[in-house]
């Protein structure tokens, strides 16, 4: 289990948002795997997708249906409805369509998102058929069972609340996230939901989610592998009567992006946190690079390596391996005798050689630690650029090897 607490995090309500869930069987009966998500009409809604080009269905369906005014999210998990051809949109369309008939909306109102196994044709009836009951328990206090519906692999659910008075009005930002492998986001996570009261024109929230996307779900990895159903949406519901937000030029809009960072971020953080197999959380940290894309090259080329994330597991102060990662990462113009590097605030290289005074008890003390930073400075430039990820244990491979059984 990965470090950081098990406990449920209270989420607030948000003001216009509902939520309701139901047991529709679709891989394993018993569990909440369908999720129905409303908000008042009026509503901004923004959202990214993954760029996997095998993306799926509902991918496929929610990108095109963004556009328009949506009312409604459907959510399932257990089957991912990816890589299934012509019969996988025609199941993603007629799902939308029977919730949208029962909503009394129209089926470009509803965007559907998919989560589970790749390959397999979605069982649309067992779907549809959970719809009344996932319906019929929509309320505003329903973020619990919510989260617990879109997992997969989680161990637990993910939550995150954060509320902001302003000119004395109180304003919520909630969300929820599943994902705990194939996890390498290229533009999200592998599902991701926030809502807020305020009211905020829906491109400016769409440009808004771009940068919290980038601070936040777009600098996590656990194995490198980018998911075919990644989305991350966010709902302004605009219930809290606000004048409605268009720019970042006023002192509600920078309370609500700080907000929607803490949040976005906390959820980030807890996919990692929760890491198929995950003992320890690992922050890697690039610094003094030319470009932000040298220091993130070297941040996912360090945090992908099979040789760092298993000596991670083992605890062992095996520095060399980060060392090497860092000398084989993209980047053509690196000068090897400027680069330092620390284990938290120990130095193991000091200008490309040796730290001197670096003793294995030392690194030792540092790698027991559920916790660790691991900070590379490339000596090249100013910028700076911070990912998360986990290291790689015997029981990711017991999770992924048994994942259909």
């Amino acid at each position: 289990m990965a470090t950081g607490s098990d406990e449920w995090v209270v989420v607030k309500p948000v003001k216009g948002f509902r939520l309701g869930t139901a047991m529709a069987g679709i891989r394993k009966p018993g569990r909440r795997d369908l999720v129905v998500m409303n908000w008042n009409e009026g509503s901004s809604v923004a959202g990214v997708f993954t760029l996997n080009r095998f993306c799926a269905a509902p991918v496929h369906l929610s990108r095109e249906r963004l556009v328009g005014d949506p009312r409604y999210f459907l959510i399932n998990t257990g089957n991912a409805n990816a890589g299934t051809g012509e019969p996988g949109m025609v199941a993603a369309e007629k799902s939308s369509s029977e919730l949208a008939r029962l909503a009394g909306v129209d089926d470009s109102q509803v965007l559907p998102f998919s989560t589970g196994v790749i390959g397999e044709q979605l069982p649309v009836n067992r779907l549809c058929t959970g719809l009344p009951a996932a319906l019929g328990e929509m309320n505003e206090d329903n973020w619990f069972h919510a989260a617990e519906g879109i997992m997969t692999t989680d161990s637990r659910p993910k939550g995150s609340s954060r509320q902001f008075e302003y000119d004395g009005q109180i304003f919520t930002v909630s969300g929820i996230s599943k994902g705990a492998g194939m996890i390498k986001p290229n533009m999200a996570t592998m599902l991701a939901y926030i809502a807020t009261d305020a009211a905020v024109e829906p491109s400016f929230l769409q440009s808004l989610l771009l940068d919290l996307t980038n601070q936040s779900f777009n600098r996590i990895t656990i194995d490198g592998d980018t998911s075919t159903n990644d989305s991350f949406m966010v709902v302004a519901t605009g219930a809290a009567g606000n004048e409605i937000i268009s720019s970042k030029n006023s002192g509600l809009a920078a309370k609500l992006i700080m907000a929607l960072g803490e949040v976005a971020v906390e959820l980030a953080q807890a996919i990692v946190r929760d890491g198929e197999g995950a003992t320890k959380f690992v922050t890697v940290n690039v610094e003094d690079a030319a470009s932000h894309q040298d220091a993130l090259d070297v941040a996912y080329t360090v945090a992908h390596s099979p040789l760092v994330k298993t000596a991670l597991f083992a605890s062992d102060p095996n520095w060399g391996r980060i060392l090497a990662a860092v000398g084989r990462a993209p980047i053509p113009a690196l000068i090897i005798d400027r680069v330092s590097i620390w284990l938290d605030d120990l130095a193991i290289v000091d200008c490309g050689q040796p730290a001197p005074g670096y003793t294995e008890e030392a690194g030792q003390r540092v790698m027991n630690q559920e916790e660790i930073l691991i900070r590379i400075s490339l000596g090249a430039g100013n910028a700076t650029e911070e990912i998360w990820t986990t290291d790689l244990s015997h029981e990711y491979v017991k999770i992924n090897a048994e994942y259909r059984t």
